[in-house]
């Protein structure tokens, strides 16, 4: 049985900002190699010292330029995620541009939860970063909505085979923890109902334009001692660029165009902002670090300045009133802690 991530690596993850990888795996838009190391190697000069990825992230692409901008590093220096789920098999007709990423790799993908499946994806993980070990272990995409009729059936092969190894590299001490990597509340609560977990990194779940979390999900974690890293707290565009984007494209929520209601939603929150001189992305940042069970936030960046945005962001002073103003226009759950309601984490700058 998972025992709680330790507090000292629960204290790491909160007490430094983070980054995730999917923008290094060409997210939408193309990035170079040189930009995507120096971004790596900058956020870590900055403070940085959580770095996540996975082998669906530009089918590879993304694990290469992580571990070639970390293995310079000193290795306990920080700590590195990705996931299991997906095999990688290389096919020369690949299409260059798959699940929304930009150049890909030359593979196509294979879903395997069992054990085999998920030692063989981990040990392709690790030859990709060129790494000896990562720390934490995501079982990636296990819903409904991804499997489709195939779902019983993979999610018995990764509660009976796929989980079971994770514990046992664990036991042996090759990773520090495992859990999963879902945009998808009810998968959360269904694999709780029937094993442990140490960690979930939850996408886009508990935003200010989506709560779905707060009700059950959250409070279990909080029983349970299941540490939450929050993935995707901007739903993939809306809430760093606003219902508006300057730039005139369409605002996307949740990876597709967003729907009449979420835009409406957004521009009612931004009318608040405005009044109270709150950046966007700032609320958007310090909602999701407001709740107890969430110890670490996982903003993406494609450049050096996106991340410093990101850290001006998570850091900009917001008052109270504005929490308040909010919930009193029904515009969060009258159930979500405010931010400063409780002692919230604020990333921390590493000596330079």
């Amino acid at each position: 049985m998972p025992v709680a991530l330790s507090e000292t690596l629960r204290t790491r993850l909160r007490n430094s900002p983070g980054l995730g990888g999917a923008p290094l795996g060409n997210l939408f838009r193309e990035i170079s190699d040189r930009t995507a190391i120096a971004l790596v190697r900058y956020a870590h000069a900055a403070g940085a010292r959580y770095f996540d990825t996975a082998p669906h992230y530009g089918h590879g692409r993304s694990e290469r330029r992580m571990g070639d901008a970390l293995r310079e590093l000193p290795r306990d220096d920080y700590l590195l995620s990705t996931k299991v789920g997906r095999l990688l098999e290389p096919r020369a007709d690949a299409p260059r541009d798959q699940h929304g990423y930009i150049d890909t790799l030359p593979f196509v993908q294979r879903y395997d939860y069992t054990a085999e499946g998920v030692r063989r994806s981990l040990a392709d993980s690790l030859q990709r970063l060129g790494l000896a070990r990562v720390d934490l272990v995501y079982v990636h995409d296990i819903d409904r909505a991804t499997h489709g009729e195939a779902h019983p059936r993979r999610l018995a092969d990764a509660l009976d085979g796929g989980f079971p190894a994770l514990a046992t590299l664990k036991a042996e001490g090759a990773i520090v923890g495992y859990g999963l990597g879902v945009n998808d509340v009810a998968i959360c609560r269904e694999v709780l109902r029937q094993t442990d977990l140490d960690v979930i990194l939850l996408a886009g779940r508990y935003t200010l334009a989506d709560q779905s979390a707060l009700p059950e999900l959250l409070p279990e974690c909080e029983r349970r001692g299941v540490t939450i890293v929050l993935g995707g707290p901007f739903n993939s565009g809306i809430l760093a660029t606003g219902a508006r984007p300057l730039d005139g494209s369409l605002p996307y929520f949740n990876y597709s165009p967003a729907p009449s209601a979420i835009v409406e939603r957004v521009a009612a929150i931004e009318r608040v902002c405005g009044e109270f001189a709150v950046p966007l992305p700032a609320a958007a940042l310090q909602f999701s670090l407001g709740h107890p069970a969430v110890t670490c936030v996982l903003p993406g960046a494609r450049s050096a300045a996106q991340f410093d945005e990101n850290l001006r962001h998570a850091r900009y002073p917001i008052p109270a009133r504005f929490w308040r103003a909010l919930r009193e226009q029904r515009l969060i759950d009258a159930r979500a802690p405010l931010p400063g309601e409780h002692p919230a984490p604020v990333p921390r700058e590493a000596p330079r």
